[in-house]
């Protein structure tokens, strides 16, 4: 079972920036495609972005030029850097693994099949 834990969630005002961070266990780390999830309250769970084995990247319309993710597969650790924030994106970020190796685009549909608990995002107006 490969183990996924977020950190690096807060309060953030309106226009500020925020760094998440995603560790997911395994030695296989360099071939799992990872993506980022988000759900505001009342709201159903949002693909945000992803980046594959080989550090393609694919993001939702909503955080395209102000997210950017990326992968250090020596420390098994994938960043979203979020910048220019807006209160709408307040959520609980989720960080996800599809742990099968996979040639498939990156992209929301893929199974992830390892999740982490969530962090929390808030900004302020």
């Amino acid at each position: 079972q490969v183990q996924v834990v977020e950190s690096g969630g807060g309060l953030e005002q309106d226009g500020g920036s925020l760094r998440l961070s995603c560790t997911a266990s395994g030695r296989t780390f360099n071939t799992y495609t990872m993506a980022w999830f988000r759900q505001a309250p009342g709201k159903e769970r949002e693909y945000v972005t992803g980046i594959s084995w080989s550090g393609k990247t694919d993001y939702a319309d909503s955080v395209k030029g102000r997210f950017t993710i990326s992968r250090d597969n020596v420390k098994n650790t994938v960043y979203l850097q979020m910048n220019r924030l807006k209160p709408e994106d307040t959520a609980v970020y989720y960080c996800a693994a599809s742990t099968r190796f996979t040639s498939a685009p990156v992209g929301p549909s893929l199974n992830y099949d390892s999740w982490g608990q969530g962090t929390q995002v808030t900004v302020s107006s």
